[in-house]
């Protein structure tokens, strides 16, 4: 099995691209598929169903690729990193999973949500199953360093899912406090999925700090970026609908910025459409309207820029080789969805 990475998300955007990341770890991407697919296994026919269910339907694989290339460009030659990268993957499609349920779903990437073909408990309890076979491959690669790391990635996760939960339809929640939540939620996966590659090529805390800020900064880049997409995107871009943050809820930056930035009426309506959920024909229009008056996509985007920058920062001692360019171009690539 290959490398799945859309075509839309293989397109040029601005100039930056993930193609020079996917070519240099495409050998060792193909061996984390194929250890995925075999570690999605089960005898419990509906485990497989529903984890193949979300782990073929065209992620891009960036954290797990982030892994690979943090690895190589460590100079790390064993095969440990294999096994964390699908961990790393595993992790993610566990919280996809249980953030489907939480949210209440009913799209991820362009298809029905698992919850939505079977249901609530089945996608809680496989994406448990996934969270065990990934704790099982860190253990087998035998690095307490690696597995102290993604336990506490994983911990942290899931306390963002209860921030986020607490802070639901709350439009008293600050930047700060929607940045703390996306830190958890978001950013820490893609900080621990950078850090271990350094870690499993035994190198030392400066080459890990480095890596784990890059991955924390392009995270909190990526999912600021996504925010803004929801209401300034396409479907092609988000791999849902345009609009389903609004719909289920979700107190995001553009809204944040909005209702701090809007009249009395505007927060009135903020209040209507998010906290009590009394969404109308048309609603969605206005709120982007508004968005677009307080030029809070724009500036959603442009804190996503400052993240990035910190993350290409970060990367700045190390010399320049093809891994280093890659990771710098993901940075772009990332912001340049926006567009």
């Amino acid at each position: 099995m290959g490398v799945v990475v859309p075509l839309e998300e293989g397109k040029k955007r601005g100039g930056a691209r993930i193609e020079p990341l996917v070519a240099l770890v495409q050998a060792d991407m193909e061996r984390v598929n194929e250890l995925i697919l075999s570690k999605a296994g089960s005898d419990v026919s509906m485990i497989p169903e529903v984890a193949n269910h979300l782990i073929s339907s065209g992620g891009k694989r960036l954290r797990p690729m982030l892994t690979l290339a943090a690895a190589r460009m460590s100079g790390y030659r064993g095969e440990g990193h294999v096994k964390l990268a699908a961990s790393v993957e595993f992790m993610h499609t566990a919280t996809l999973l249980h953030d489907d349920v939480v949210d209440e779903s009913d799209m991820r990437r362009g298809k029905p949500a698992a919850r939505k073909v079977w249901g609530n408990q089945a996608s809680v309890l496989v994406g448990d199953f996934l969270l065990g076979q990934a704790f099982k491959m860190m253990v087998d690669v035998g690095s307490l360093d690696a597995l102290d790391v993604l336990a506490t990635a994983a911990s942290v996760i899931a306390e963002g899912e209860v921030m986020q939960l607490a802070a639901a339809k709350s439009m008293t929640t600050t930047e700060d406090e929607y940045l703390a939540v996306i830190r958890a939620k978001t950013a820490a996966l893609f900080s621990a999925a950078a850090e271990v590659g350094p870690i499993v090529a035994g190198k030392g805390r400066s080459e890990r700090a480095a890596f784990r800020s890059y991955g924390t900064n392009l995270g909190l880049a990526f999912q600021l970026v996504d925010d803004a997409l929801d209401y300034g995107g396409s479907s092609a871009d988000l791999g849902k609908n345009v609009g389903d943050d609004f719909r289920e809820g979700k107190i995001t930056l553009p809204v944040v910025l909005s209702y701090r930035r809007g009249s009395d009426a505007d927060r009135a309506f903020w209040q209507r459409a998010l906290e009590r959920g009394e969404i109308g024909e048309g609603d969605l229009e206005q709120a982007i309207g508004m968005m677009r008056t307080h030029r809070a996509i724009e500036d959603t985007i442009e804190r996503a820029r400052h993240f990035g920058a910190v993350a290409r920062d970060a990367l700045a001692p190390f010399p320049d080789d093809g891994f280093k360019a890659a990771l710098l171009e993901v940075v772009d690539f990332c912001i340049e969805r926006a567009h």
